[in-house]
């Protein structure tokens, strides 16, 4: 597959790289910082960022929710389907 971008350095602006899933977790950061969530069935998401602020955020079915991530737990997460785009 040609890649017409692959030349281009990527910023935190650009479009996600790679997607995982993400099962919440009290205890464990996630393997990968995210650049975004997204999720399938809305609801409260609660994480902690790259920066150690832990706060639970409203996230809308199928809408990319810019926020970096570095643990999402499973305590005041209602969402599911959550996945994180880097």
């Amino acid at each position: 597959m040609a890649d017409k971008f692959a030349t281009y350095s990527t910023g935190i602006t650009g479009p996600a790289e790679d997607i995982f899933e993400i099962t919440p977790s009290d205890s464990s950061d996630l393997a990968s910082a995210t650049r975004a969530l997204n999720v399938a069935v809305s609801g409260t998401v609660r994480v902690t960022t790259v920066s150690g602020t832990t706060a639970t955020v409203y996230v809308a079915a199928g809408v990319a929710f810019p926020i970096r991530a570095r643990r999402v737990l499973a305590t005041g997460t209602a969402a599911t389907g959550i996945v994180g785009m880097a």
